[in-house]
């Protein structure tokens, strides 16, 4: 799933009727997650943060703005924040298969429609900027809304869309593309902030001014790279916090961060406690996070993702002063809809599918299979994995246990997908007009699509099979074969329909393509499916 966040700052945050107003203006478009509206009073200004897949947050924004421009008058703003907008910046953030030339991209096309239809100058920013001198949104913003009216008549100022005119109720607006930013605060066992402020200085990157060599004071840089911190003492946790923003993740990931601070703080003859996430988390944060823990203590990583993320809860302390729920702090956990069937107990998902209903059919019986087939091979690659004979197959284990997790999770959740794409295809069947035929057509390949990914996975689970019991432990020879079977029967139920749904779309061209591939996936499937059968039957020869 491609997550984009979006944190527009208005030049609002006194009027509450307002701010939410605006808000809400982003929220209204469908695909959109609300996370936080964040007034200030003394700023007059309101951060408002919202996620969601790329074309609709893109949509949000434009009505963010549209709406700022309806109620918000700069000629009587005034408040404490430099700004120079009725909405002031509008920075796009990737947050799960998103690349910052992405969000580049999507930046571009809000300024060009911003200036188009609205009719105000738009100024592109940070990894968007046009020109070195525009990177900084400081830069671009001095003098503020009181400036604009005479910068907009130099050349050096044109918008890089938009009019070059003064908009007096508008003002300008700022778009861009930047890197997520994590607000982490790291708990040490002392209530005096000034031993807080000691491991502040110590691991941002602006660290301390200390003595130079003429006894002038010179700025000694810290152990940590884009990272900005204080100290605090908080009256109701009882302790002092390093608080922490991670301007770069990629630079300074969250488990850098509080292992620095952890070394700062024995170094003093202190303690870090635990750590709080102030806001939310990328899924591929608190994974990075995880699994590092999981190396430090020499266990494998291709665990079960639920896995990974409880050991960087516990490795963190992140629930030491307020309690941490992944499904409310970590972006994609509250982006992701909910998998009635793939949440089922196994008891309960034999019931469902006994019932007297056509769906789940065999397109979800058959992706259980095959994650089932992922499973054991990943179970087969984790069970010699600490042993000492093991060794020297150590990273090819990690590396198969890892990959299976992977299909096994991709394939649990096609079971929701199967069921999902059948009722999309009833609904298209059911309307009418003279764009039915054609939603007919879309809705089945959508439906075939599904089960084509569960096809042309099984393949792959079978190579892991096999691949994790050369490596593995002979007493699995079993478990890999049983997987490989699991796989083949996945391969045939997937394969059959695929070729359900698209029975009537002989002379369809993009129909035959899948046709195609999902015999050509099934073909692969059995013949390594039968090699690795034989010669697991034939290990097992009682003698």
């Amino acid at each position: 799933m491609k997550v984009v966040e979006c944190v527009p700052n208005i030049s609002e945050g006194r009027s509450p009727e307002i701010y939410n107003a605006v808000a809400d203006a982003a929220a209204s478009v469908a695909g959109v997650k609300l996370l936080d509206v964040d007034p200030g009073f003394e700023t007059n200004r309101t951060v408002i943060t919202f996620v969601g897949e790329p074309e609709a947050v893109l949509e949000g924004a434009f009505q963010l703005i549209k709406k700022s421009y309806e109620l918000i008058d700069m000629q009587e703003h005034q408040g404490a924040h430099g700004r120079q907008g009725a909405t002031d910046v509008v920075p796009f953030v990737p947050v799960s298969e998103m690349s910052m030339d992405d969000c580049v991209e999507l930046s571009k096309r809000l300024g060009e429609r911003v200036g188009k239809e609205l009719e105000v100058p738009v100024f592109l920013y940070e990894y968007a900027a046009t020109r070195p001198e525009r990177q900084s949104l400081a830069d671009i913003r001095k003098g503020e809304y009181e400036a604009l009216s005479e910068k907009l008549k130099t050349a050096e100022f044109e918008p890089d869309f938009g009019p070059a005119k003064f908009v007096p109720r508008f003002g300008a607006m700022v778009t861009g593309a930047r890197k997520f930013l994590v607000a982490y605060n790291v708990d040490l066992n002392v209530t005096d902030k000034r031993w807080a402020n000691r491991v502040a200085f110590d691991v941002r990157e602006k660290g301390r001014m200390v003595p130079g060599p003429d006894g002038k004071k010179v700025q000694q840089p810290g152990m940590l790279k884009a990272v900005r911190g204080v100290g605090w003492y908080i009256p109701e946790y009882g302790l002092a916090q390093v608080s922490m923003n991670l301007i770069d993740l990629d630079e300074t990931p969250v488990h850098a961060a509080f292992d620095a601070c952890d070394e700062s703080a024995r170094n003093r003859g202190l303690r870090v406690t635990g750590s709080e996430l102030v806001g939310l988390i990328p899924r591929s944060s608190i994974l990075a996070a995880g699994r590092h823990y999981l190396s430090k203590a020499e266990r494998t990583t291709g665990v079960p993702e639920c896995d990974i993320v409880h050991t960087a809860h516990q490795s963190l302390g992140l629930s030491e002063v307020a309690p941490f729920d992944p499904k409310e702090k970590i972006i994609e956990y509250i982006l992701a809809p909910e998998r009635p069937l793939a949440s089922l107990s196994i008891q309960g998902f034999a019931d469902e599918c006994s019932r007297d209903s056509v769906a789940p059919g065999g397109g979800s019986v058959a992706a259980v299979a095959g994650s089932m087939g992922a499973a054991l091979a990943a179970m087969v690659a984790n069970l010699p994995y600490p042993k000492a004979a093991y060794a020297a197959k150590q990273d090819e284990l990690e590396a198969i246990a890892v990959r299976g997790q992977e299909l096994k999770q991709q394939l649990l959740d096609a079971i929701d997908e199967d069921t999902w794409s059948f009722e999309r295809l009833m609904a298209a069947n059911r309307v009418s007009g003279p764009d039915k035929k054609k939603q007919v057509r879309e809705a089945t390949l959508g439906a075939a699509r599904v089960p084509l990914s569960v096809v042309e996975a099984c393949p792959e689970i079978v190579d892991l099979c096999r691949r994790a019991a050369d490596a593995g432990m002979k007493a699995s020879l079993s478990d890999a074969g049983v997987g490989a079977t699991m796989a083949k029967a996945c391969a045939i139920g997937a394969a059959m329909n695929v070729r359900i749904n698209l029975l009537d779309m002989g002379d369809d061209t993009e129909a035959q393509d899948l046709l195609k591939r999902a015999d050509d996936a099934l073909s692969r499937t059995r013949d390594a499916a039968d090699e690795l059968e034989q010669r697991v039957w034939q290990a097992l020869t009682v003698k």
